[in-house]
């Protein structure tokens, strides 16, 4: 190689890693996805959508009984999450979660002050205050930092999460790549387990590259027992849809 092609070929690859190293990150795709699920030995179905607002996204996830589970309880559960998309990572601003189904049911507010770095909220009536010593989730948000990760390439061994009974640390790793079919499709799927410390619960997320790393099965084992799973059966792209929030 001469000289001259020898500089070109250096100013080249200069050029390549800056406009690399520059380049914006890959976005949350907005989206409407139904999941069946099976608790134990009853049915129910979760609906969640992801939407973009002027600032970030909102996040909606909704369960509710179907079959001869509706006939054993008529509750539900919704849970919202606000947060944006900075260079850190998913950064929560607002959770709120009524739950009149499950045996923990209740209602639960966070706001997330990143200036403050406090959590400040309520939980059924009770109100507190947590110092955010990292960057914190919610139970919905954490899901979205992790297809975050997976679109950018980019992942924490360990992340921050709001239980009922305060912060804690949650371990996330991955468990490798399978095909996994579902009533939505076939799909190659990566697993990304989280688990938060002190907790006798995992969570499974396998989660496929061709609809933006949204899971298409999500897993709960309790001591290696399945006690939750949720499968795609329909996905909607909602690139246009826009929150009026």
């Amino acid at each position: 190689m001469t000289p001259l092609k020898r500089c070109v070929f250096i100013l080249f690859l200069a050029t390549v890693v800056v406009a690399t190293a520059n380049a914006a990150p890959l976005q949350l795709r907005p989206h409407s996805a139904t999941y069946k699920i099976k608790v134990s030995v009853l049915g129910g179905e979760l609906k969640t959508k992801l939407l973009a607002t002027d600032d970030g996204y909102v996040a909606t996830h909704e369960v509710t009984t179907t079959g001869i589970a509706r006939m054993l309880s008529r509750g539900h559960i919704l849970e919202s999450s606000e947060f944006q998309a900075t260079g850190d990572g998913i950064r929560a601003t607002r959770y709120v979660s009524k739950d009149t189904l499950s045996s923990e049911h209740g209602n639960v507010t966070i706001q997330f002050d990143w200036d403050a770095t406090e959590a400040n909220g309520s939980v059924n009536g009770e109100e507190f205050s947590t110092v955010m010593q990292a960057l914190a989730h919610d139970r919905i948000s954490i899901q979205y930092q992790l297809m975050y990760d997976l679109l950018n390439g980019t992942g924490e061994a360990q992340y921050t999460m709001f239980e009922l009974d305060g912060m804690r640390a949650v371990s996330v790793r991955n468990i490798g790549s399978k095909t996994i079919k579902v009533p939505a499709g076939k799909f190659v799927a990566i697993g990304i387990r989280h688990q938060a410390e002190g907790s006798k619960r995992a969570t499974t997320l396998w989660c496929a590259e061709e609809l933006g790393y949204l899971p298409i099965v999500i897993e709960q084992h309790r001591l290696d027992t399945l006690k939750f799973r949720a499968t795609l059966i329909e996905y909607h792209p909602d690139d246009a849809v826009r929150s009026t929030q």
